[in-house]
């Protein structure tokens, strides 16, 4: 990996996402069943949040296994909306911005995704984990 090379040649492009009216349940088995932190939530093609699996815990509030606890929790899955904890102030790339420039946005945020947006659609993602994992293959 280069650093001056485009984000598409390392972002993530098969997706997952949900929209802003699906309720949290739908979020929760996105995250149980997949190997992902971060969800898009899109209208149309249109970013319009991101969900991380952190965001879903703290709103759980940690995910207590207690009985009354997982009582709640079941309720609040199914009553409440991604859009009702979905992050809304998004930084956002073009696959043809370099890498380096992504970096640079990781080290003055603190989220650890980037919705990759053209035309105002959604075509990609670029997390830390994506960056580490061409970075380890690079060096091997």
């Amino acid at each position: 990996m280069n650093v001056l090379d485009p984000i598409k040649t390392i972002m993530s492009t098969k997706l997952l996402t949900v929209t802003p009216k699906d309720p949290l349940v739908d979020v929760k088995k996105i995250f149980d069943e997949h190997n992902i932190h971060h969800l898009p939530v899109v209208r149309y093609k249109t970013i319009v949040g991101l969900i991380s699996k952190t965001d879903l815990l703290y709103f759980l509030k940690g995910a207590s296994s207690d009985g009354y606890e997982k009582i709640l929790n079941e309720a609040r899955l199914n009553n409440y909306l991604a859009e009702e904890i979905m992050t809304t102030g998004l930084a956002k790339l073009s696959p043809n911005e370099k890498i380096a420039t992504a970096v640079e946005v990781f080290k003055e945020n603190l989220f650890h995704a980037i919705p990759i947006v053209e035309n105002d659609e959604l075509v990609g993602i670029l997390t830390t984990y994506d960056i580490i994992k061409n970075l380890s293959i690079a060096h091997v």
